[in-house]
């Protein structure tokens, strides 16, 4: 029998996909970090990748592939990589894949740890331009004879700018470049980057997949879309395997072999149990933001709301098409003269914190915490004001939270 909700799939994928031992319903967790092979021969071809068994959980353990396949499957893509975190997916698949003389297109509004990444990058002699990718146009004019790959988010944070995906994809795909679509923001169940033509999907487990705020982790999904026989920097010792493997092969030898950002099988569990009930989660999130965003918006002591589900931003067209839903971050300016911090002391159910996609609402001041580093130059760039706060919004029930902005605000 073939499911057809994202739910029922989600839920049975762990008993289905892979198998467990003993009628269990979840991959039991392995810790053990080697893998004893009674003939040397076979351990031998783990190595030389004549065999997809395990050698040491650095890289790979039944623990770690159950949520791998879990996450290829739900992202219709041919395999998956799991790390310690977001951030460890992010810059181990980057600098696994690109070397000195190459060119990367990023997004200008890249969450502040991606961009402080940037010159990471560059100090390894690798060209990095930050583009508009709310406009397909301008990212044509940065590609430039040495440009390898482009890298953005499909919802920015804070200010949630929506990039032009589609028109983008099908862009990379006519050049032959590598499409990396950092989905955090919007899962599967509200966007399909497939059908954008992404090649690599990159981002946060912590966030809305694992849900709870209780564990770490990353991924990179290959969609099987991109030719990696096109791709220049990939070493002739993992060009063994199929080549629609190559990517993620090289990705798993120099990423989780060589810089050791490796899940722990305790946390992939988690994650796996979180990824569960990831629709319900998110349809509650979602409906609570747009409601929110709408009171907030005619509020008198609100300035501004930056939420793609308003009919006056700037991307909600985009938006419209390209997501099933419009995400559960928001961000507001209070009026001029309104003291940021008062308000968010006020707050009594909403949580000063950093961290989004939890069950729970959170709130914090963007410029003096998350964007405090990257200086009033730069976040005057990126339209952040000095008293914008983000909202990452949970699942608590609306009246709740609207009660709660109420009486915040009128202390202010």
């Amino acid at each position: 029998m073939e499911f057809k909700g994202f739910t029922t799939k989600l839920v049975h994928t762990d008993r289905l996909l892979n198998s467990p031992q003993d009628g269990a319903v979840h991959q039991p967790t392995s810790n053990s970090v080697l893998f004893e092979y009674k003939r040397v021969e076979d351990l031998v071809d783990v190595f030389q990748g004549r065999s997809n068994g395990h050698a040491y959980s650095r890289q790979s353990s039944g623990s770690i592939n159950a949520l791998q396949n879990m996450l290829a499957s739900m992202e219709g893509g041919i395999g998956a990589l799991t790390f310690a975190s977001g951030m460890a997916a992010i810059t181990t698949c980057l600098l696994s894949l690109l070397k000195q003389g190459d060119h990367l297109i990023l997004s200008q509004f890249l969450f502040g740890n991606t961009n402080s990444f940037a010159n990471t990058l560059r100090g390894f002699g690798i060209e990095v331009s930050l583009v508009d990718v709310t406009d397909v146009n301008q990212v044509k004019q940065a590609v430039q004879p040495n440009t390898r790959a482009l890298y953005l988010e499909t919802i920015a944070n804070p200010v949630t700018q929506v990039a032009d995906l589609n028109a983008i994809g099908r862009l990379c795909e006519e050049l032959g470049l590598l499409y990396m679509v950092d989905n955090t923001m919007t899962p599967a169940y509200l966007f399909d980057a497939r059908a954008a033509r992404a090649s690599l999907l990159v981002g946060s487990l912590t966030k809305y997949m694992a849900g709870h705020g209780h564990v770490l982790g990353g991924a990179v999904i290959d969609t099987g879309l991109f030719d990696w026989t096109d791709f220049p920097n990939i070493n002739e010792a993992y060009k063994s395997q199929p080549s629609n493997m190559w990517g993620l092969l090289q990705i798993k030898k120099k990423g989780l072999r060589d810089m050791g950002g490796c899940l722990t099988p305790d946390s992939a569990h988690l994650i796996s149990i979180g990824m569960e009930t990831l629709a319900l989660r998110l349809d509650k999130t979602c409906a609570n933001a747009l409601t929110l965003a709408t009171y907030l918006s005619s509020h008198p002591k609100v300035a501004k709301v930056y939420y793609p589900g308003l009919s006056d931003h700037p991307q909600h067209q985009l938006a419209r098409a390209q997501f099933s839903q419009y995400g559960g971050i928001l961000s507001l300016d209070l009026v001029p003269g309104a003291d940021c911090f008062a308000f968010l002391n006020s707050l009594e159910l909403v949580i000063n914190a950093t961290h989004l996609g939890d069950t729970r609402t959170l709130a914090i001041p963007v410029a003096h915490t998350i964007y405090y580093e990257m200086g009033a130059e730069q976040r005057a760039r990126m339209a952040i004001s000095d008293n914008m706060i983000r909202l990452s919004i949970g699942i608590e029930d609306i009246d709740d939270i609207i009660a709660d902005f109420e009486q915040a605000l009128a202390s202010v």
